[in-house]
């Protein structure tokens, strides 16, 4: 019996300390993390993104319609102005230049040939018609020379010279006939269709080279191959992108900033430029022009705010989608203290200040703020501990347990 009662009493013991400890657990103030507001240098920042573009820049464009057969590029490539960039089939120009010059040779022949009086062996006959024309007319006038001082003498009769005057005529007339006939050999008419015709040709023949020229696209001007993916066997209609070349050695990244941003940047502060296909690259510049309005961009209102970057690696490319940290403001000597001890109640912003062992509401005001911290104008003085955000509701005048960090 002594025994059970000795047991009992232990257990009975055993409880009351447990119900002691949790009541004084109960009792105890919540451990909360603070943090003291101190003074530093803040750097005034604005997170926001945006895309890289050259500052100067041409396009290569076909001018002519065909199909790569080379490419002799690559995106990235520094070329120098008229590098080749690709190649189109040649094999219809050629095909064009070869049947322009033989067009060339004919008409060339042909207008020889009209210089000179018509056809060789065209005009050799009719010279050899009137060569015999001629003396067999030289031989009929002394015949009828001859008959008409017979006839005088009664030695001949008049039929035989009226037979020889009527030859004579004959022969003149043949002999007109074939001058006639040399004389329409060529004809003004016929100069002018033959040298048309070699115009036509050369004129041809001109195109045709040109098209054969613009088979070859060239770099505009000396620069960065860039925004350039054509393969071998693409087909090209005038016109068509071929690729962009520009100088990248300073690039501007136009940067959306959001409209109730719009008013905290100003011409010449600093940007500092991150891309997350390079991490731990950085690129530097400063803002160059302001927005002009206010435009969509998704589900945003944003203002485009253009930088010039210094980009001497040229690894920052065009099209690049970055992200932007423009340094709105340098204060140094700022009273700061991290945001994320910063608390909304209604309409305003403020802190629970540590207080001996418990918390009050202290609003503040706000002046500059970085990723981490906010510039504290009013409210808080240096050396003032601020609670860190706590899953344990808090309240003006709730007793804590500080840990300071």
């Amino acid at each position: 019996m002594s025994r059970a009662r000795s047991w009992l009493t232990i257990v009975l013991i055993a409880v009351t300390a447990v119900a002691v400890w949790i009541l004084s657990r109960k009792t105890a103030p919540p451990e909360v993390d603070f943090v003291k507001v101190t003074r530093e240098t803040i750097v005034s920042s604005l997170g926001t993104n945006g895309k890289v573009e050259p500052i100067e820049w041409l396009a290569a464009r076909a001018e002519r319609a065909g199909t790569v057969t080379r490419v002799l590029v690559a995106r990235g490539q520094q070329v120098r102005k008229d590098a080749p960039l690709v190649e189109l089939d040649t094999r219809v120009v050629n095909a064009e230049i070869g049947k322009a010059q033989a067009a060339i040779q004919e008409a060339q022949t042909q207008e020889q040939v009209l210089d000179q009086g018509g056809r060789i062996a065209e005009r050799q006959q009719v010279d050899a018609d009137l060569a015999r024309a001629r003396l067999d007319l030289d031989v009929a006038q002394k015949q009828q020379t001859a008959l008409e001082r017979l006839v005088a003498k009664q030695a001949a009769t008049q039929v035989e010279l009226d037979n020889m005057r009527q030859t004579v005529d004959q022969l003149q007339l043949r002999i007109r006939a074939l001058e006639q006939h040399k004389a329409a050999l060529v004809t003004g008419s016929d100069k002018e269709i033959a040298k048309a015709k070699l115009q036509e040709a050369e004129a041809a023949a001109a195109v045709a080279h040109v098209n054969l020229d613009l088979s070859v696209i060239r770099a505009p001007m000396d620069g960065t191959v860039y925004d350039f993916d054509l393969k071998v066997g693409a087909f090209l209609n005038p016109g068509d992108l071929v690729a962009r070349v520009g100088k990248l050695d300073r690039v501007r990244v136009t940067v959306y900033v959001d409209e109730p941003d719009m008013g905290k940047v100003h011409k010449g502060e600093a940007v500092n430029i991150t891309w997350d296909a390079l991490p731990g690259h950085q690129w530097k510049g400063e803002v160059d022009r302001l927005p002009t309005q206010v435009v969509p961009l998704g589900t945003r209102q944003v203002g485009e705010v253009s930088c010039v970057i210094e980009n001497p690696e040229r690894d920052l490319l065009p099209n690049a989608n970055i992200n932007a940290d423009i340094q709105a403001a340098v204060i140094p000597g700022a009273l700061v203290l991290p945001k994320e001890a910063l608390r909304r109640q209604g309409s305003e912003t403020g802190v629970f200040l540590l207080q001996g062992d418990r918390v009050a509401w202290r609003k503040v005001g706000l002046g500059a703020s970085s990723y981490t911290k906010s510039q504290v104008l009013s409210g808080l003085q240096e050396g003032d501990a601020v609670a860190l955000p706590t899953e344990k509701a808090m309240k003006s005048g709730t007793r804590v347990e500080p840990v300071m960090q």
